[in-house]
């Protein structure tokens, strides 16, 4: 029988929804690249740029016209002369820093953080807000938003990119929603519709647990890790893994829940009517309670137990060294199971004292301690918290999150 030619397979048309996708995901990948290039190594020149993101000159020069146009960087003032002193000077690109802002809200239970982070993330401006009485959540979202824009009008000539917001407990990046902070009370708080119609502008919303880890990855110790995991012991316990730069999250971003973890040595009963539970083993509340008792505060700020100690109190340094021991203990339970590079670890004793890192160190054990760091941004991690959720958005895509698309 003769053989009938095969029908050519269609080319897909110009108006094909698949190649426009695929380039506009091609757009931001290399974007986000270059400006990543930008944040870590600048100034630097574009050549260079080609050589750490393996694009085209051709490519890192346009998108460096583009996030140029866009504000977000801009050429040195100080010329590279070329190898050998030949031929034109590079004129090496940095980050623009001066221009823009995010705007950060943290709740945590006794007070609200709000603050300002420029493109580098650091913190322009900062404020507290206590907490008094019931902790009702519109009424806490309000008074956010009042006080970003009275740290705006402050700043005069930043201009916000947008908002980011973490909190601990259960937080759904994707409908932007605190699900359940039975801390604060709080169950199902839209949050960024809240905060978007009090601010007008593009809110980010995420745990704080993994809002650090992209923190760390963007601005800290944990820059060029293969994988990280961030423990976050505060009044609330939780931790976040990422891998690649990608922060697991989870089904409605559940994953870091860890607050029934049993902890070796743990004495505690837990509400759940375990012993030994992760959260109220090492809780701030726990901390400040056992002072109470020990007689060295009198009130339910943690940081008086650290004054305390800083004074020459012994209860006090014991009471933190041996909660520091015991979050060791646990980082080595979390070891155990996801084995990453890195581990940073947020906990009132360790950022304040070498003796609670070495507690610390001494859980975990000798052979891996040296995988073990505190928190980079030891003096504002709450305002990081919230600011690198933001943060993180613009550095995944720039040409999306950037003052052309607000």
């Amino acid at each position: 029988m003769p053989r009938t030619a095969a029908a050519p397979t269609p080319s897909p048309s110009l108006s094909s929804p698949i190649p426009r996708i695929a380039d506009r995901d091609r757009r931001r990948t290399s974007a986000s690249a270059v400006l990543r290039s930008v944040l870590e190594h600048g100034p630097v020149a574009r050549s260079t740029i080609a050589r750490l993101t393996g694009l085209s000159p051709a490519s890192v020069t346009d998108h460096c016209a583009r996030l140029t146009g866009l504000g977000l960087i801009r050429e040195s003032a100080v010329p590279r002369q070329a190898k050998g002193g030949v031929g034109r000077p590079h004129v090496p690109v940095d980050l623009d820093d001066s221009r823009f802002v995010v705007g950060a809200v943290h709740v945590a239970v006794p007070y609200t953080t709000v603050a300002l982070l420029d493109l580098r993330g650091r913190v322009v401006a900062e404020r507290e807000l206590r907490h008094s009485g019931a902790i009702e959540p519109y009424d806490v979202l309000a008074r956010a938003a009042d006080g970003l824009a009275a740290l705006l009008d402050g700043a005069p000539g930043c201009r916000p990119l947008g908002v980011g917001f973490a909190a601990g407990g259960w937080v759904d990046r994707d409908s932007g929603t605190v699900v359940a902070h039975p801390l604060l009370g709080w169950r199902e708080v839209p949050v960024r519709e809240v905060l978007g119609a009090r601010t007008g502008l593009p809110v980010h919303v995420d745990g704080h647990a993994r809002a650090l880890v992209n923190a760390e990855r963007l601005f800290g110790r944990a820059r060029g890790s293969g994988s990280v995991l961030h423990l976050f012991v505060g009044n609330v316990v939780d931790a976040a893994f990422a891998t690649n730069d990608e922060v697991h999250h989870g089904p409605r971003s559940q994953a870091g829940a860890i607050a029934h973890l049993p902890v070796p040595g743990g004495t505690e009963t837990c509400d759940c009517g375990r012993v030994g539970c992760l959260q109220v083993e090492l809780s701030e509340r726990t901390l400040c309670r056992r002072a109470r008792e020990a007689g060295v505060v009198d009130g339910v700020n943690p940081m008086h137990v650290v004054r305390a100690a800083a004074g020459g109190d012994p209860v006090a340094v014991r009471l933190l060294t041996e909660r520091a021991r015991m979050t060791g203990r646990a980082v080595g339970l979390l070891l155990d199971v996801l084995n990453p590079e890195t581990v940073v670890v947020t906990e009132l004793g360790v950022l304040s004292r070498e003796d609670c890192l070495d507690a610390l160190r001494e859980g975990v054990g000798s052979e891996r301690a040296a995988a073990v760091v505190p928190s980079s941004f030891p003096d504002s991690v709450l305002a990081m918290a919230g600011g690198s959720v933001a943060l993180d958005v613009l550095y995944r895509d720039p040409l999306a999150a950037s003052p052309e698309a607000i």
